[in-house]
């Protein structure tokens, strides 16, 4: 393989790991802001915040993280079939199959940009009593769909390598 390529696919691998790693503190954060929406509601006057940044908090984890999962292998796989065959044949239809998840991601992106744009243009709002901005939370739903997207390239790389019997 092209040392170029070798280098995408430990420099994608490398910045994904480390997102990961610290997408995963924003369960604390969500634990905190569920945390004190309880103690606020039995204590104080209810929070106006509370609920929608539970929901932002964790929509990047889980996008954020979303790379992350997908390298560490930790994505649901039909393995009925999968771990009977050989890692050849593994290799042969991991690269078909994620070229279908580059082509659905980047359908995703392309409305999450065009969502974004949208937002940053008018100055979208929630409809919520809070009404936080809403470009934020699309800004880090764009960049988890795009880290998700150069991990499936890293894949389709590796594959490809294996393939032509050379290891990454």
């Amino acid at each position: 393989m092209p040392r170029v390529l070798v280098l995408y696919v430990r420099w994608v691998e490398a910045l994904n790991y480390r997102i990961g790693r610290m997408a995963m503190y924003l369960l604390f954060v969500l634990a905190g802001v569920l945390l004190w929406s309880t103690i606020a509601k039995a204590f104080f006057r209810p929070p106006l915040w509370t609920q929608e940044m539970a929901q932002f908090t964790m929509v990047g984890y889980f996008v954020l993280g979303g790379a992350y999962a997908l390298q560490m292998g930790a994505n649901v796989r039909m393995d009925l079939i999968y771990t009977r065959w050989d890692l050849r044949r593994r290799a042969m239809v991991d690269a078909v199959t994620v070229l279908a998840m580059i082509f659905f991601l980047s359908v995703v992106l392309y409305g999450g940009i065009d969502s974004t744009l949208y937002a940053l243009d008018i100055g979208e709002r929630s409809r919520t009593v809070w009404r936080p901005y809403m470009a934020p939370i699309k800004i880090v739903i764009c960049t988890g769909v795009f880290l998700m997207i150069l991990q499936s390239v890293a894949f389709l790389i590796r594959d490809i390598a294996f393939l032509r019997g050379e290891k990454i």
